[in-house]
């Protein structure tokens, strides 16, 4: 499906941080979009054209969700029950992962990618691992799954990064998959690779790769892993639960990040997600190889994970992007600053992270991490995705005209997202999808659908 359209063609927006080398807040700027690409970029502009749609408050670059799973989003609010724990939390994420079917999948997939267009997300990274049917076959299509989400995203208007996920086994120690896991794989490097070489990027997506985790993929599969996925964006769960570092050191004696490293998996084109339990030289192996590394803090909070070292990490070299991973909520301003606030938290300080750099985690690092290196900034030659946020609301009355950038991240809430184009389309306009008229009865209904 192409995002092209046949709608205005030049905005003019209030404020606006621009991104790239041109952070900071600007006012007065008028967009110029041809086709599905920023055309010209002039700042100080201080009156909207006759000719160009005015976007009031601040105006960013697309949101980059770099880390999804679509069907989590019916787990919300439904599993603060007791205490429990991640585990106990997994357990109740694979009832429902055994319910769903292509048709429930897609429902839920397409209404929960509404939800994020709404929230100025114009790209996300799906995780996908739900491959195959209740009882671990193949359906007719192979990638019957993975073909509903990447319809889900063409019918919410947003981009997608399939990140086809490799499932081998349920244990560190190589235990076989059981029950609802067996939907997860497919048997090999060999069977997985055969299975996702017959998906074709659209030109709203492009097919990735991702390993589970150490839990799921053993060593020698890692290492095949890299080699089959040379070229694509490859994405893992690292370091998520102090659980598995000790199981991998059990198993290998080495923590999760060093297998990784051994196994050649590591590099500019991988990103880890989560990173939370990690020492001074997993940092430094991940810094070293340019791996990115993704934060998915109101998930990790939810999950009680743990608080990650984001400015160690950052500092090491590894490039800093945000994912909304269960949708415990979908808001990116939450992620964004919930990284400096965290830091906060565990040593006491403040200021770990400028604005633009939270800024740039949720837009172009997020976007370069999905295998869109030509999105995130407004910028002649870039993609024209943009997002106006309020800074009228509640949340953001009274901010400082030389600083609404930071009014956007430390008040805003998805909430106060006005208007998202996504490749010069329209999709989200005075806070209503475009496309799908009523996506909270949709995400009822989906969700109904899928716990009967």
């Amino acid at each position: 499906m192409s995002l092209n359209h046949q709608l205005p063609t030049r905005y003019w927006a209030e404020y606006a941080w621009l991104g790239g080398a041109s952070a900071g807040t600007s006012s007065g700027v008028l967009i110029d979009v041809e086709g599905d690409r920023f055309g010209s970029v002039t700042i100080g502009v201080a009156t909207a054209p006759a000719d160009a749609t005015r976007l009031a408050g601040l105006t960013m670059p697309g949101l980059a969700n770099a880390h999804s799973h679509a069907f989590h989003r019916a787990l919300r609010g439904r599993t603060h029950a007791g205490k429990g724990t991640f585990w106990t939390w997994r357990d109740r994420m694979y009832a429902l992962a055994g319910r769903l079917d292509p048709d429930s999948y897609h429902a839920l997939a397409r209404a929960t990618f509404a939800e994020m267009a709404l929230a100025g997300v114009t790209c996300v990274g799906e995780f996908h691992y739900l491959h195959h049917d209740a009882g671990g076959a193949r359906y007719a299509d192979p990638n019957e799954m993975g073909h509903r989400l990447i319809e889900a995203a063409a019918e919410a208007g947003i981009r997608i990064t399939l990140l086809d996920t490799l499932y081998l086994t349920s244990t560190v120690d190589g235990a076989g998959l059981e029950g609802t896991q067996k939907r997860f794989g497919d048997g090999s490097v060999e069977s997985w690779a055969a299975r996702v070489a017959s998906l074709e990027d659209a030109d709203h997506a492009t097919i990735g790769a991702a390993a589970h985790s150490v839990r799921a993929v053993p060593k020698e599969a890692l290492a095949e892993l890299a080699e089959v996925a040379k070229g694509r964006q490859v994405h893992v769960h690292l370091s998520e639960q102090r659980a598995e570092n000790r199981a991998c050191h059990a198993r290998y004696g080495c923590s999760p990040t060093e297998l990784l490293h051994t196994a050649g998996l590591l590099g500019a084109d991988t990103t880890a997600v989560h990173a939370t339990h990690l020492s001074d030289e997993d940092r430094t192996l991940l810094g070293d190889t340019d791996t990115a590394v993704c934060f998915c803090p109101t998930t990790e909070r939810d999950l009680a994970d743990g608080i990650g070292s984001a400015r160690a990490l950052v500092d090491a070299g590894s490039p800093l992007c945000l994912g909304s991973d269960s949708h415990a909520v979908i808001d990116l301003f939450e992620e964004a600053r919930a990284v400096e606030l965290d830091e906060r938290l565990r040593d006491e300080r403040r200021g770990h992270f400028a604005t633009d750099e939270l800024l740039t985690a949720a837009t172009a690092a997020g976007h370069a991490s999905l295998g869109w290196p030509d999105a995130g900034v407004i910028a002649p030659g870039s993609r024209a995705d943009l997002v106006s946020v309020r800074l009228d609301s509640v949340r953001t009355a009274g901010f400082d005209p030389a600083d609404a950038a930071a009014a956007a991240v430390f008040a805003a809430s998805a909430a106060d997202v006005r208007d998202v184009i996504v490749d010069g389309r329209a999709i989200v306009r005075d806070g209503h999808h475009c496309l799908i008229v009523d996506v909270q009865h949709a995400l009822a209904r989906s969700i109904e659908a899928v716990w009967g």
